[in-house]
C-alpha cells in the first residue's frame, strides 16, 4: 500500500478536530493576557498594552484565515472547516481591542473618542476596519450563503482582504518608528491579497 503524503495525512487529521476545539484554544491567549493584566505584568500602562495585545491577536487570526486558502493551492493541506472559526475569533479579538480602547482607555468620554479620531488617522483606520468585519461576521454562516446567493457572498466576502490590510496599516501607523514586527505584519497582508488578485486574473 503506497504511504499516505504528508500534507495528505495533515488534512485528514485536521478532518477530525472539532470546531470547538479550535474555539477553545483560540481564547486562551484572552485569559492569559487577562491574568497578566490583573498581576500587574503588563507594564506601566497595562490598559493600553492589553489594547495593543488584544489588537494583535485580532490581526493574527485574521491573517490565519486568509491563509488557509493559499495553504490548500500550494501546500495541499486542507484545513478549509477552520476559516470560519478563526475569522470569528480575530472579529472578537478586534471587537474586545475596540471596546478596551472606549471603555477602559477613555471610559466612554465622547468628546475625546471624537478628538482622537480627529488627531489619530490610525484610530480612523482601525474603525472602518472594525466596520468593514461587521457585516462579513453577520454573513459568516451557511443560512447567508443560501440567502444573498454564492455569487454574491463570495463578493461581499472580499472585504476580508480590505480589512486585514487596513488593520496591518492600523498597526504600523500607530507605531511612533517603523518596526520590523509591524511591517512583517503589512507585507504578509500585502502578500495574501497580491495571490488573491493573480488567482482572480487567472480565472
Amino acid at each position: 500500500m503506497p504511504a499516505v503524503p504528508f500534507t495528505q495525512h495533515i488534512s485528514q487529521n485536521a478532518r477530525r478536530v472539532p470546531e470547538w476545539l479550535v474555539y477553545t484554544l483560540g481564547v486562551i491567549p484572552f485569559f492569559w493576557i487577562f491574568w497578566l493584566c490583573l498581576d500587574g505584568r503588563l507594564g506601566p500602562e497595562p490598559v493600553k498594552e492589553l489594547e495593543h495585545r488584544l489588537g494583535l491577536l485580532g490581526l493574527q487570526f485574521l491573517l490565519a484565515s486568509l491563509m488557509i486558502t493559499p495553504l490548500m493551492r500550494y501546500g495541499r493541506i486542507n484545513l478549509i472547516k477552520f476559516r470560519r472559526t478563526l475569522g470569528l475569533l480575530g472579529f472578537t479579538y478586534v471587537l474586545l481591542h475596540f471596546l478596551t480602547w472606549m471603555i477602559l482607555d477613555l471610559a466612554l468620554r465622547w468628546d475625546e473618542i471624537g478628538a482622537d479620531l480627529v488627531k489619530r488617522p490610525y484610530i480612523v483606520v482601525g474603525f472602518v476596519a472594525f466596520l468593514l468585519l461587521i457585516p462579513l461576521v453577520a454573513t459568516s454562516w451557511q443560512g447567508a450563503i443560501r440567502r444573498i446567493g454564492p455569487k454574491a457572498w463570495g463578493r461581499l466576502h472580499r472585504l476580508s482582504y480590505v480589512v486585514v490590510i487596513l488593520g496591518a496599516v492600523h498597526f504600523v501607523m500607530q507605531e511612533k518608528v517603523w518596526e520590523r514586527e509591524s511591517l512583517l505584519y503589512l507585507y504578509l497582508a500585502l502578500g495574501l491579497v497580491a495571490m488573491r488578485v493573480l488567482w482572480v486574473k487567472r480565472l
